[in-house]
């Protein structure tokens, strides 16, 4: 069994789409198939069963899910792990170059946003707007802070920490954070990036505040939009 899993590994490895010695070209045999990119973005914030990445990624079949979580099994991206008692489950997690790939990521989104069909209302998972945040923060506007930040999205719940430093999330309980929201990834994302005020979100039963509102103003300044790119005219 292990022999045969070695040859699959070295057939994976000798896929070639460009037969380009250019590391980009490598990256997007790695994870330029569709989906691919999309399951590392949502495996960045911790380990996932099957079911769970499903729901967050509603357009993929379970079939193509399960062949790229084969595929970047064999690259090296992505492990099998198996969550300790009681819940003795298997879950799929990044392995330490996995997670690597974060700043490429962040970087291509950043690049990406620019573009005029750049669409914010379309669908985002929790782990999408979590990305974003991680992504578009701007250290400079957090000169001062210290804080922590909580997310509820129903049963997904993340924590977050504010600083001149960065803005590090994690999946975690974020009962005693300093400020808690609980809403859906869409509707962050229409207050933080759309400009919808907190309040008509709270009117509207679809936004929960608990904790300092002070904080929650100043949350919402520290992610900016890039400029968009101009298209050209005739």
């Amino acid at each position: 069994m292990k022999l045969e899993k070695v040859t699959d590994s070295a057939k994976a490895a000798e896929k070639r789409w460009y037969d380009d010695a250019c590391g980009t070209a490598l990256a997007m045999e790695l994870v330029g198939e569709r989906w691919s990119l999309l399951i590392v973005r949502e495996l960045m914030f911790g380990p996932r069963r099957f079911g769970e990445l499903r729901a967050g990624l509603p357009g993929i079949s379970a079939n193509v899910l399960t062949q790229r979580l084969e595929g970047m099994e064999l690259a090296g991206i992505v492990e099998r792990q198996k969550l300790p008692p009681p819940a003795s489950v298997q879950v799929y997690g990044l392995t330490v170059w996995g997670y690597q790939s974060e700043v490429a990521i962040q970087e291509l989104g950043r690049w990406a946003v620019r573009s005029p069909a750049h669409d914010p209302t379309l669908p985002l998972s929790a782990a999408s707007i979590m990305m974003s945040f991680r992504t578009m923060y701007a250290r400079d506007r957090a000169a001062g802070l210290d804080a922590t930040i909580g997310f509820r999205f129903g049963a997904e719940t993340f924590l977050a920490e504010l600083s001149p430093d960065g803005i590090p999330i994690r999946r975690a309980d974020p009962s005693e954070a300093d400020l808690i929201l609980s809403t859906t990834p869409m509707m962050l994302a229409a207050t933080v990036y759309g400009g919808l005020p907190v309040a008509d979100a709270e009117a509207a039963g679809a936004m929960t505040v608990q904790g300092d509102r002070a904080l929650l103003e100043r949350f919402l300044t520290l992610f900016p939009l890039p400029p968009k790119n101009s298209l050209p005219t005739e």
